[in-house]
């Protein structure tokens, strides 16, 4: 397998992370009934937003974790949600892309997951 190497690389990991997720029995109501994704407006964001994390093309300008304490407000997180998220997350990687740049999106993630669980379930103790 090769790593993950351009931009339509992170489309397709995406994609496939999404269709997983969008049916998953623990996080899918997230993203079809708390807070709807209209996938032709998420993609190219969440795209932007993996991009300029693993190669730091400064093309997501948004703020990941505003829209999520929002999501939170509607339907709490618990726990488990952000669990399932990362192994999710981590079996897409696995099963597409080996290499530096595929364990950096895994560790991103994990990185990501943690901190909005401090922010969204505690909090943010400790954390700006």
């Amino acid at each position: 397998m090769r790593d993950i190497a351009t931009r339509e690389d992170i489309t397709a990991m995406m994609e496939s992370f999404y269709s997983k997720a969008l049916t998953d029995n623990v996080i899918g109501y997230f993203f079809v009934k708390v807070a709807p994704l209209k996938m032709e407006v998420h993609m190219p964001v969440i795209v932007d937003f993996w991009e300029t994390v693993l190669f730091g093309t400064a093309f997501y300008k948004g703020n990941v974790m505003k829209v999520h304490q929002h999501i939170h407000q509607l339907s709490a997180f618990r726990e488990e949600h952000f669990a399932r998220w990362v192994s999710l997350f981590s079996e897409t990687v696995d099963e597409l892309y080996s290499g530096g740049k595929a364990e950096m999106a895994k560790q991103k993630a994990l990185s990501i997951a943690t901190i909005m669980k401090i922010k969204t379930l505690y909090g943010g103790i400790g954390l700006p």
